[in-house]
């Protein structure tokens, strides 16, 4: 069993607070007619917004606990279809010249919620609209949504999913109520990862939650990919530290292999380390390790180190550069003191 699409999914836990906040919103009378959820990727983000939609669509009378909604209740299975006249979702779109999905949120795409929300509520109740990846939307459909904020139609719902929320406009987000969901911890993940992945071995699951940084979406995206072996050469580089030898950048790269997914994994993985480590070491809380990793750079050679690979592998696999040679170019970065 794989994890449903977050408008398929009936599962939802560890975020009980942010789906109280909004259980309590349709009990008031009171809705905001615009929400920013808010949160790392992996956390629930769209699964919540979904679960809300059909809650409200559902006209509020969903089944106990929260907004839960059973799966074979009609508006269910609607949305899941994506076939509700009252919902419609905003995503960045296919581009069939390119065979990929479009890099941004264009204003052709936005310019349909306008319309959509002018419209007359096909069943009498509210018009939901789902924005997932906001921060994908570009200035000119920025500017557009703004418009439908600042005019909101009667009985229509926005919901914003967003994992970056400095990349919207300010004014986008001052007429959102936000909404932010937090890490899940590791009994959560945990639990999710045996009902997703119930003939995976404890042991690889359990390493797993211990990879996943409080995302279950990581965990499993690890999972499906070469996470665990990404995992064991970026602890490989890291002990080598602080003069790994260049010959390593060869051994990393061959242990990568061809996999499309696997440098990419690699190199998520090797900062989410660096990450982790100046966090806990500002905090006074590093483990040994980490220690040791801080004790070979200042902090704040780190904190640019983190930021110069997050370059090299953006531009890597933007622009489909030499993965062999990235590597090569990250274990230099990490060798040599700046």
């Amino acid at each position: 069993m794989t994890a449903p699409a977050p408008r398929e999914n009936p599962y939802f836990t560890g975020q009980d607070a942010a789906e109280s906040t909004l259980a309590r919103a349709i009990t008031s009378g009171r809705m905001h007619h615009a929400w920013l959820i808010t949160g790392q990727q992996g956390v629930g983000k769209a699964t919540l917004a979904y679960r809300f939609a059909r809650h409200l669509l559902a006209g509020g009378k969903g089944g106990e606990g929260g907004l839960g909604l059973d799966p074979s209740h009609p508006t269910f299975r609607r949305v899941a279809a994506n076939t509700h006249a009252d919902l419609l979702t905003v995503e960045r779109e296919w581009n069939e010249k390119t065979k990929k999905l479009r890099g941004e949120i264009i204003i052709e795409t936005v310019r349909e919620v306008s319309s959509f929300l002018r419209l007359t509520p096909a069943e009498g109740g509210w018009r939901v609209v789902v924005v997932d990846g906001a921060e994908d939307i570009n200035r000119n459909a920025a500017n557009a949504l703004l418009k439908v904020l600042e005019e909101p139609p009667p009985r229509a719902v926005l919901i914003l999913v967003c994992s970056a929320a400095g990349r919207l406009l300010p004014t986008i987000r001052s007429r959102c109520r936000r909404l932010r969901l937090g890490k899940l911890d590791d009994p959560t993940i945990s639990g999710l990862m045996a009902r997703y992945e119930p003939e995976m071995p404890s042991e690889k699951r359990e390493r797993l939650v211990g990879l996943a940084e409080g995302s279950i979406g990581r965990a499993l995206l690890l999972a499906d990919g070469d996470g665990i072996p990404a995992a064991d050469l970026v602890s490989r580089v890291l002990d080598a530290l602080p003069r790994p030898k260049m010959l390593m950048a060869d051994e990393v790269a061959d242990g990568l292999g061809r996999s499309e997914d696997a440098f990419g994994s690699f190199m998520d993985l090797l900062r989410s380390a660096i990450s982790a480590a100046a966090r806990d070491g500002a905090r006074g809380r590093a483990d040994p390790d980490q220690a040791r990793l801080l004790g070979a750079r200042s902090l704040a050679d780190w904190v640019e180190i983190w930021q110069a690979l997050g370059t090299l592998q953006a531009e890597t696999e933007g622009l489909h550069l030499d993965k062999r040679q990235a590597i090569a170019s990250t274990i230099s970065m990490l060798a040599t003191r700046t």
